[in-house]
């Protein structure tokens, strides 16, 4: 994948995760997959099968392990059409949605296979909490690299093995009013000293809901200081 192509990819998951107001964050609910919008091409196919009324919905691409959804016997490549009586048109739809529905109680999703559509019943969980560090900094406009593109003679490097740096920032954000780049790695956040991806999840986790977030980043040989103004 070349590099434009992996930023766009980037982009586009901030987009589909940016779902609730940052002060929610402790009570997001969570099913377990990973969506993605319905093609137009694919809208067309799903109408001309299935009836104009089903021309719409979520793809799900990926079902998590040991999730909520693995539990209620959801798969990949299921298209969810609503979320209890609520049609559901678009990815962010369908995660405001989940995020605000209770845990740990009955929820209904119907979703459309190849032989007509199916009510699915679960019981969503509380979102784990480097998650939920993922959605906080995605509210806020930006996201960490998964992975390090591999250079002459270097393999790509995992998350695991990379300090937490930024590899997409969204255009009109919190993150980009602040000056916050891609490329920029996290020192601190909040004055937490944050070492690896995951310290710097748990860190923004732990932020506080409404309020600006303070970060410290490493720029080239810079050492910058960024508030982030609370969505």
């Amino acid at each position: 994948m070349t590099r434009a192509l992996a930023r766009g990819a980037l982009v586009a998951l901030l987009l589909a995760l940016v779902v609730v107001p940052a002060a929610d964050a402790r009570q997001w609910a969570w099913l377990g997959v990973r969506i993605r919008d319905l093609t137009e091409q694919e809208m067309e196919e799903i109408a001309a099968k299935h009836g104009l009324r089903e021309g719409f919905g979520v793809v799900i691409a990926e079902v998590m392990p040991d999730t909520p959804a693995m539990r209620a016997g959801l798969r990949s490549g299921d298209v969810v059409v609503a979320f209890g009586a609520r049609p559901v048109t678009e990815t962010r739809l369908l995660q405001r949605l989940v995020a605000a529905a209770p845990v740990g109680e009955p929820s209904r999703l119907t979703v459309l296979r190849a032989d007509g559509r199916h009510p699915v019943e679960v019981r969503l969980a509380a979102m784990p909490r480097p998650v939920v560090g993922e959605r906080v900094a995605a509210e806020l406009g930006f996201l960490l690299r998964e992975i390090e593109p591999p250079g002459e003679g270097r393999p790509a490097r995992p998350a695991d093995a990379l300090p937490p740096t930024v590899g997409a920032v969204l255009r009109g954000s919190a993150a980009a009013r602040a000056g916050l780049e891609v490329g920029d790695v996290l020192l601190s956040v909040d004055e937490r000293a944050v070492l690896t991806r995951d310290a710097a999840r748990e860190a923004l986790a732990e932020a506080s809901a409404g309020e600006p977030l303070r970060l410290t980043v490493r720029r080239g040989a810079d050492r910058l200081s960024l508030t982030l103004s609370a969505p």
